[in-house]
């Protein structure tokens, strides 16, 4: 018969698990509570949480939110990073503040979006731009040539003003 405990645990990691938009899995040995913390503070503005978790619950609770490949990163004493919204973000500030605060956290692998990420594409996931940058360089792409177009339109007026300028002031000096 399960506790009122694990039932209210199992029932909020299948919510986070179940808005996921990434999941990153890592094994929290050696690291303190402060440095737990200090993580947690740290991932909270990218709309992050980052919970310590028994595996069996966290498998139960993939399973149940409809996400049974989640299981799949629980390994070991795992602690798990859950980000909605920005699939980017949240990896970026993670190995960001594990290399600030020179920190040694054992990645075992992640979740985007119903794919598996090993661990060197959860490490390659944190060099990628964001969301809104890609959309920014694609936008700016596009929008390139338009520019290149409409300063070739000018110049071709402004030439062709300058050539009547110029053939108005030789008539003038020849009259």
């Amino acid at each position: 018969m399960p506790t009122p405990r694990k039932v209210a645990m199992l029932a909020e990691i299948k919510d986070a698990m179940a808005r996921a938009s990434v999941a990153i899995s890592a094994d929290y040995r050696g690291l303190t509570v402060a440095q737990i913390t200090d993580l947690r503070r740290a991932l909270r503005p990218a709309n992050v949480e980052v919970k310590v978790v028994k595996n069996t619950l966290a498998a139960m609770a993939a399973e149940q939110a409809g996400r049974p490949e989640m299981a799949k990163l629980l390994e070991g004493p795992t602690a798990i990073a859950i980000g909605f919204g920005d699939p980017v973000a949240p990896v970026k500030l993670l190995t960001e503040h594990l290399r600030v605060k020179r920190m040694t956290l054992d990645i075992h692998g992640g979740w985007l979006e119903g794919k598996l990420l090993s661990r060197a594409e959860v490490e390659s996931l944190a060099t990628m731009p964001s969301k809104e940058q890609m959309i920014a360089d694609v936008v700016g792409k596009l929008q390139s040539p338009l520019y290149n177009f409409a300063g070739l339109l000018q110049a071709s007026i402004r030439n062709f003003a300058g050539l009547i300028d110029a053939r108005a002031n030789q008539l003038e000096g020849a009259a």
